[in-house]
């Protein structure tokens, strides 16, 4: 297939242009490097089944020649206030590439009669009142409140899609992705897994919001990656969920990151952020078990250790 990947200098863009050049397509990589990096995709430059284009998928989309697939990735990510490439700095870039974006997206898709994959996320739950979250639940959503713009972005996202599969028939599927790590992970992405494995390296002791009993669920990226690609592949339309359904607190996650990094500066506890941050969060992926035959098999440990030695080399410990 000829296949265009919208955010494609991004952590999850970059790595799916790796593993569909792998699977023999050939890949139009577009982004306008807001929030990806251009040492992401680097190392495609010399690959003659990959071709660039830096653009803002929010504009007028064109891409030359037969598309057989679009996946839209392109989105700030980050919910770090600090982060000049968080939503929370860029909020109508945001809604823009959800909206806008994903429209530009799924014409395209329309005229070329393509397949539509849009990345939508776990926020789409907000702070959830079902635990673990399954696709049928439809969430806990502040519209107005600050994380509201990536939230709310996603879930139109999602209806647009829909409208697209039902009035015009094309060939859409959505994911809904949890949190995710590993190499390529922006360590200012603001989420506790960069900061915490960014404060072991460094020698620090690891930050905790309030008890650390609020919960989160991590996956490696080779496993999302794997799950993507099999439902692009898929002829489903509904939302799947993809993550790793093994729930830790993260005070336990913070006791893993010093376990396995030798870090002995320990554990400092600072106030609780917003109670809009969600308090627990685990995806149910038995729709993606049953419909893809997919299920996370990389252990955080092992995970971990697979990326620890890239942020070594980003941090300059390398």
């Amino acid at each position: 297939m000829r296949i265009l990947i919208t955010g494609a200098a991004g952590f999850l863009g970059s790595h799916l242009c790796d593993h569909l050049l792998k699977d023999g397509h050939e890949v139009i990589g577009m982004d306008n490097f807001v929030t990806g990096s251009p040492d992401n995709i680097a190392h495609l430059a010399d690959n003659d089944n990959f071709s660039f284009y830096r653009r803002d998928v929010s504009e007028y989309i064109f891409v030359p020649g037969k598309v057989d697939a679009i996946l839209h990735f392109a989105s700030p990510a980050s919910p770090n206030p600090q982060s000049k490439s968080g939503y929370f700095n860029l909020p109508i870039q945001t809604m823009k590439a959800g909206a806008l974006g994903t429209h530009n997206c799924l014409g395209l898709a329309r005229a070329q009669n393509a397949r539509f994959l849009l990345a939508s996320t776990s926020e789409i739950y907000g702070d959830p009142e079902v635990h673990p979250q399954v696709e049928t639940y439809t969430g806990n959503v502040d519209p107005i409140g600050t994380r509201a713009v990536y939230d709310e972005a996603k879930r139109f996202a999602e209806s647009l899609t829909m409208a697209y599969h039902r009035s015009h028939n094309v060939n859409t599927s959505i994911v809904r992705i949890f949190n995710t790590y590993g190499p390529r992970l922006d360590l200012e992405d603001g989420r506790a897994l960069p900061n915490m494995i960014k404060q072991a390296l460094l020698g620090q002791p690891l930050t905790v919001y309030g008890d650390g009993s609020q919960t989160r669920s991590f996956c490696y990226v080779d496993d999302l990656i794997d799950g993507i690609v099999k439902l692009l592949y898929s002829e489903e339309h509904f939302p799947v969920n993809m993550g790793n359904p093994h729930e830790r607190t993260i005070l336990q996650f913070a006791e893993t990151i010093n376990k396995v990094t030798g870090n002995t500066a320990g554990i400092t506890y600072v106030d609780a952020r917003s109670a809009r941050d969600p308090q627990r969060r685990r995806p149910d992926i038995t729709r993606a078990q049953t419909i893809l035959n997919w299920e996370p098999k990389v252990s955080l440990e092992e995970g971990l250790l697979r990326s620890i030695p890239y942020f070594k080399q980003k941090l300059g410990l390398a």
